[in-house]
């Protein structure tokens, strides 16, 4: 089975592309991040042409997820992350498919730094852990997919120097995503690339895309149940080339029964 996470950078100025990128890859299951509308103008018909059912949170003009899942209903299990009633933006969602937990991430950026967006994002990454352990704790085999707005190496990036103010790349951001991994998540992309240089995110700006300069920022952490399952895990850097893309390319992991592994 594969599940896929896509920062799709507004889901109705980017839906042609989107709709293009379900048929040709056809994941069981897509989580969307970055939709940038409200609640009643989510595309839900477009999606269902294809098969796909849907679950959204959405927030008019900025932030908003999704999960899109084929050919049955995404359970949804949490809307919003837990920890803060006041926080009001849309930024988390978590549905059962498949026997699977699966949820749909976006982090915040947490630019410009220091000041209160960082704060925020450094509360919203400890909220995340520890809503993430319960999961874990649970045995349920758990997908966490998104947009974490973090860096997590140097070799993760094209050229550290470019950013190195930026708090993708701040020692509390990178530290608090180590945390994340060595509370028991596999890191799906790393764990198959170990030596790095996988980029999931090109700038629009300075021609960033056409001459490869890039960063992984896009990520699907497993639970142990769901990281022995691991077959494959991906980029579809062609679709950050086609006309009007967003600035994230699709990545995806696939599960099944690995060809060594006893029936």
């Amino acid at each position: 089975m594969k599940i896929a996470t896509f920062n799709i950078n507004g889901v109705k100025a980017r839906l042609p592309r989107l709709l293009e990128w379900l048929e040709e890859t056809q994941p069981a299951v897509a989580c969307l991040q970055e939709i940038k509308t409200t609640d009643d103008a989510f595309p839900a018909d477009e999606f269902g042409k294809l098969g796909y059912h849907a679950i959204w949170h959405g927030q008019k003009g900025f932030n908003g997820v999704a999960i899109l899942a084929h050919g049955v209903e995404p359970q949804e299990t949490q809307r919003g992350l837990p920890g803060d009633d006041a926080d009001d933006q849309a930024r988390y969602l978590e549905a059962e498919v498949h026997g699977i937990r699966i949820a749909s991430i976006y982090l915040p950026n947490g630019n410009p730094l220091p000041g209160p967006k960082f704060d925020y994002k450094l509360a919203w990454f400890d909220r995340l852990r520890a809503h993430a352990a319960q999961l874990w704790q649970s045995e349920v085999p758990t997908i966490l997919a998104g947009d974490y707005n973090v860096i997590p190496t140097d070799k993760d990036i094209w050229s550290g120097r470019v950013i190195e103010e930026d708090a993708l790349v701040m020692p509390q951001s990178r530290d608090a995503y180590a945390r994340l991994l060595a509370d028991g998540w596999a890191d799906a992309i790393g764990t198959l690339n170990p030596e790095g240089g996988v980029w999931t995110y090109w700038d629009y700006q300075a021609g960033a895309w056409p001459r490869d300069h890039g960063f992984r920022i896009d990520h699907l952490l497993l639970s142990p149940e769901c990281a022995d399952q691991l077959v494959a895990a991906g980029v579809n850097k062609e679709h950050r080339g086609r006309d009007k893309a967003s600035d994230h390319a699709p990545v995806w992991v696939e599960l099944g029964e690995r060809p060594n592994s006893p029936r």
